[in-house]
C-alpha cells in the first residue's frame, strides 16, 4: 500500500487567528453620558434632598470631576491619572442613593460594577474605588493621587448654589455657611507646591468662625490630601490667609 506524503504548507499559508481587539478606553465622557450613571447621580441627590442636605447632583459632581482633573494635571501627573480622578469625582456620591451613612464605601462598590460592565480594566477600577471609598472626611484617607485629588475637589465645593432653600438659612448652619460663600476657588500653584482654597464670604450672613465650626474636619482632610501630593494646603477668606 502506497504511503501518502503530506507536504506542510508554507508558514505564509498557515491561517493565523486575529489578535483580540483591545477594549475601548473608558473615558470620562463615557462615564458621564452613561444612562445608568445619570440615574444613580440624580437619584442620590434626590435622596439627600429628602433629608435636607445641600445639593449633591450633576452640578456638584461635575465640578468635583473638573477640579480633581485640573489638580493632577497642574501638578504634572499623567493625563490618564487625571482622567481617573475625574471619573472618580463624578461617581463619588452615588452611594447616597442607598444611604448617607457609609455612602463612600457603598458608592465604591456600585462604581466597581458599573465600570466593569463598561469594560474598564481592574487595575483602573480599583484606583477609582479607592478614591470614592476614601473621599469622606470622617473615614477616608488619601490612599493615592487619584484619591487625594478627589478629596481636595470635593471639600472645595462650598457655595451658595448648593443651598436648596435660602429661606431656611437662618435655621441651619450648613445652609447658612454655604449661602454666605459668594466665590470659591481651589488655586493649585505648581511652582510653589501650594494648594489654596480661596473663599469670598458675605459675613453679614455667616461669620468666618461658623465656617470653621462645621468645616474643620474637611480642612484637615484637605491638608492630608495636599501633603500626599507633595504640596501644602492653605485657606484664604476675603483675601486673608488663615491657614
Amino acid at each position: 500500500m502506497a504511503q501518502r506524503t503530506v507536504t506542510p504548507s508554507p508558514a505564509s499559508e498557515v491561517p493565523v487567528a486575529p489578535a483580540p481587539a483591545a477594549a475601548p478606553l473608558v473615558t470620562f465622557e463615557t462615564v458621564r453620558n452613561h444612562p445608568r450613571v445619570k440615574v444613580f447621580v440624580r437619584k442620590a441627590d434626590e435622596a439627600l434632598a429628602e433629608i435636607g442636605y445641600t445639593e449633591h447632583g450633576e452640578r456638584h459632581v461635575g465640578l468635583v470631576a473638573h477640579i480633581a482633573f485640573n489638580t493632577l494635571k497642574r501638578l504634572g501627573y499623567p493625563e490618564r491619572e487625571a482622567e481617573l480622578a475625574a471619573i472618580a469625582g463624578y461617581m463619588h456620591d452615588i452611594g447616597n442613593g442607598v444611604n448617607r451613612d457609609h455612602h463612600a464605601q457603598t458608592g465604591a462598590t456600585m462604581a466597581m460594577q458599573l465600570l466593569h460592565d463598561m469594560g474598564m480594566p481592574d487595575v483602573e477600577i480599583i484606583r477609582i474605588m479607592g478614591a470614592i471609598g476614601n473621599h469622606h472626611e470622617n473615614d477616608g484617607d488619601p490612599v493615592s493621587a487619584v484619591a487625594a485629588a478627589v478629596i481636595l475637589a470635593d471639600k472645595s465645593d462650598v457655595h451658595r448654589t448648593r443651598v436648596r432653600n435660602p429661606d431656611m438659612i437662618k435655621f441651619d448652619i450648613h445652609d447658612r455657611v454655604n449661602y454666605a460663600v459668594e466665590k470659591s476657588f481651589l488655586n493649585v500653584d505648581e511652582a510653589s507646591k501650594q494648594i489654596t482654597l480661596e473663599l469670598t464670604i458675605d459675613t453679614s450672613i455667616s461669620q468666618v468662625m461658623e465656617y470653621f465650626e462645621i468645616f474643620m474636619t474637611r480642612m484637615l482632610a484637605s491638608r492630608k490630601a495636599a501633603k500626599f501630593l507633595g504640596t501644602t494646603f492653605g485657606l484664604t477668606v476675603n483675601g486673608n490667609r488663615l491657614t
